[in-house]
């Protein structure tokens, strides 16, 4: 769901902080292009449909909300566990789950 860069439509406006081997934040400027976003999911339908299961279904939802408009959007997501990983150097992200019991089995 990354937009292509506006000066290379090859690459995508996006990055990754790795702190020792570990991702902990992933961050990109969101695709708001209807019909860019359209011709992407239609192709991992497709994908989707001949077995791979890691491929999205198509989201008709979500385009017809495209189609009504979006601002631009871009962000980053911090993993809190991971973070912590690196901070605590744990060998084991589940040492870092901070509600363990809630998980389910």
């Amino acid at each position: 769901m990354a937009r292509a860069n506006d000066a290379n439509p090859n690459i995508t406006d996006r990055f990754q902080l790795i702190i020792d081997g570990a991702e902990i934040v992933n961050a990109y400027s969101e695709l708001v292009d209807h019909i860019e976003q359209k011709k992407r999911l239609e192709q991992q339908a497709r994908y989707n449909a001949g077995g791979d299961e890691e491929a999205m279904v198509y989201d008709e939802d979500y385009i017809t909300a495209m189609e009504y408009g979006m601002p631009p959007i871009s962000g980053w997501g911090l993993g809190i566990e991971r973070f912590v990983q690196v901070l605590t150097d744990s060998d084991n992200i589940k040492d870092c789950v901070l509600f363990p019991l809630l998980r389910p089995e």
